[in-house]
């Protein structure tokens, strides 16, 4: 959320008329002291309004500094969803392996399926005609 404007927009409209309609151009600290603003202030608002009139190639019209802010805020939302998108491929993406191998370890679910996979009587050896483990 935006801070709170210091100065009203109606004192600013009427500080930048004052200085625009002012024939010769006052000193910009003067006309500050008088509208009780501080002089880099009002410097900054006539050079928007210059800006925004087209006399100022130096610096963007609000429109367009508008429009930046815009696009930063759409731009860093969007590299937030591609991080998330990357860390969930990376977490995905054995599990989508093709030429991945199953897991035949402990924590196996099924022996048959390993016992199957492996191509043979899995890793435990079976005492005979029992069916369980030798080591029971």
């Amino acid at each position: 959320m935006a801070a709170p404007k210091k100065y009203p927009d109606e004192l600013r409209q009427r500080a930048v008329r004052l200085y625009r309609e002012s024939d010769p151009k006052p000193v910009i600290k003067r006309l500050a002291e008088r509208l009780v603003l501080h002089p880099e202030v009002l410097r900054n608002w006539i050079r928007q309004d210059q800006a925004d009139r087209g006399e100022r190639e130096d610096r963007p019209t609000s429109e367009m500094a508008q429009e930046n802010r815009r696009l930063r805020k759409e731009v860093a939302e969007l590299r937030r969803a591609n991080e998330i998108l990357k860390a969930a491929s990376a977490y995905f993406a054995p599990e989508l392996d093709p030429t991945r191998r199953r897991s035949c370890g402990p924590s196996s679910r099924s022996r048959r399926s390993c016992s199957t996979a492996a191509g043979g009587e899995g890793h435990q050896k079976k005492r005979a005609g029992s069916g369980f483990p030798a080591a029971w």
